[in-house]
């Protein structure tokens, strides 16, 4: 298992901001340096991945901002995955054009769940990756729409399990309940969508030190890759440092 670091950048208005979270909807917090810029960055600084999230999109009722897009996807040269106002195929296929190797999918597939298969029958299941904001409610995993904003009723295990038989390739979880917080992955809800997949998943929501990854890596080995955003915006962990610190600790690393 190849154990990847990827690096979240979260778009709001054309600005790369920072999140807050823990206790309900995530809020957009602090505004943060020009996202073509950051992305250069993370590119050189050993970044497996980049994920780039236009969070207000799907809220606003817009198109992500296919400009700031392409000239990011000029920019690095290693994968992207977009996600934000994705809500039909055509908006797949914009997206790829821009730059993009692979589509996150979220709001759109609530809406209209049929939006998976056919993405994944025209473009490949490799292109189409399921996102979902999950947070505890009652005792249950419950999927949530609009960037954390909208309880949608839907069990989060079930959502999954649905999405990736009708052809995603990827799952993106991250955790409301822990998200911003800095206080660790949610093992848990990692667990038990682990538990019913056999495609890649990424954890998000919750890394706040080099611990914490090798807390992940070594708890649940069939999550792939670990994403973070804030503590590598600020400079709270740098990329090269994590990276070599996992590795020592014997967690296989692209170094």
């Amino acid at each position: 298992m190849l154990s990847g670091s990827l690096d979240d950048l979260f778009l709001s208005n054309g600005q790369t901001v920072a999140l807050s979270g823990g206790d309900g909807a995530l809020e957009l917090d602090i505004p943060l340096a020009d996202p073509v810029e950051l992305a250069r960055f993370y590119n050189a600084s050993g970044a497996d991945e980049l994920v780039f999230y236009d969070i207000t999109a799907s809220a606003e009722g817009r198109a992500l901002f296919t400009d700031i897009l392409t000239e990011v996807a000029s920019t690095i040269f290693i994968p992207l995955t977009v996600g934000g106002g994705i809500n039909s195929v055509d908006d797949f296929d914009r997206v790829l054009k821009c730059g993009a190797d692979k589509v996150s999918v979220n709001s759109g597939a609530i809406a209209d769940p049929s939006i998976i298969a056919a993405a994944a029958k025209r473009y490949g299941d490799q292109c189409v990756g399921l996102s979902m904001d999950a947070k505890r409610v009652d005792g249950q995993f419950r999927v949530f729409a609009k960037g954390g904003r909208e309880d949608t009723g839907l069990d989060a295990i079930e959502w999954i399990k649905s999405g990736v038989a009708n052809g995603a390739g990827e799952i993106v979880l991250n955790s409301i309940d822990t998200d911003g917080v800095k206080a660790g992955f949610d093992l848990e809800m990692l667990k038990a969508v682990c538990g019913v997949v056999d495609v890649p998943v990424i954890a998000s929501g919750g890394a706040g030190c080099a611990e914490h990854f090798k807390t992940l890596f070594h708890s649940l080995p069939k999550v792939d890759a670990g994403l973070a955003a804030s503590i590598f915006h600020f400079g709270e962990v740098s990329i090269p440092d994590l990276k070599r610190e996992l590795a020592a600790d014997g967690i296989t690393m692209r170094l």
